[in-house]
């Protein structure tokens, strides 16, 4: 197969390089919660542990074959599977349209990849993985040596300021509160952004993630008739945010933090 070859095969690569992959991360969004290991098992129905042998694991393919139940007991299967895999091709195919097959390419599929099993995983149990976290901010630094994208100080500066500001705002809120507002996961992933991302990204991102935060919280307690205590995890703003960032970042700060004339 020649260079060109792979070129306009690389789309068609790229996604479903991404389905493979988000079908993995189907696997640590329900076992790192749980400290199972991610590779030691074959995937299982949760109800009957039915292990599926391997033409029942291909992304997307076998959600449809099996309309969305397990064969044995019939249990409904979610339709987060199928989503996750098919999020995770898309954002691989977007990041090739972006980078092609680049140094790039692999760093944000890494980096991306890592913000959508948190996303999710915090939407089901309201906790951030360590796992995750802690390795993805030194990861974060070690790609912006390899990226060139941020320097690396500023990788440095975005790990400290992310984390630091994170937890001085928490300290400040439970002190005031009585409660805790924001949970450690919450201080690491801000400071893993800052790793990726660098400084400059952390106050676009804590006010987009605010703001979204906001906006999905009110709704909520409109809907559900809560009270202003009730939580909801806020690492998927925080994740959305910094993907915002990344696509659209240097267009939106200037309108943001406009610099005075």
């Amino acid at each position: 197969m020649s260079a060109s070859d792979i070129r306009t095969l690389g789309p068609a690569f790229s996604f479903v390089f991404g389905l493979i992959f988000g079908s993995f991360f189907n696997v640590c969004i329900v076992r790192l919660p749980n400290d199972e290991s991610v590779v030691s098992k074959r995937s299982h129905c949760p109800k009957c542990k039915d292990a599926f042998p391997w033409y029942l694991n291909i992304p997307v393919l076998s959600y449809l074959w099996l309309r969305g139940r397990c064969r044995k007991c019939k249990e409904r299967i979610s339709v987060q599977y199928p989503l996750v895999e098919l999020l995770t091709g898309f954002l691989f195919l977007w990041l090739f349209h972006r980078y092609g097959w680049s140094v790039q390419f692999f760093a944000y599929a890494i980096y991306l990849s890592a913000l959508l099993v948190i996303t999710v995983i915090d939407i089901h149990h309201q906790i951030i993985p360590n796992e995750i976290s802690l390795p993805g901010i030194v990861v974060g630094f070690v790609m912006a040596l390899l990226t060139g994208d941020i320097l690396w100080w500023q990788s440095l500066l975005g790990i400290l300021f992310g984390g630091g500001l994170f937890f001085l705002i928490a300290f400040i809120y439970e002190k005031i509160a009585g409660r805790e507002g924001l949970g450690g996961g919450d201080v690491k992933l801000l400071a893993m952004i800052g790793a990726w991302q660098g400084m400059e990204s952390i106050l676009l991102v804590v006010v987009l993630s605010s703001f979204l935060g906001s906006l999905v919280g009110i709704t909520m307690m409109v809907i559900k008739g809560k009270n202003l205590k009730f939580a909801i995890p806020f690492g998927p703003f925080l994740a959305v945010a910094a993907v915002i960032y990344l696509i659209w970042g240097p267009v939106l700060t200037p309108y943001l933090f406009p610099m005075p004339e």
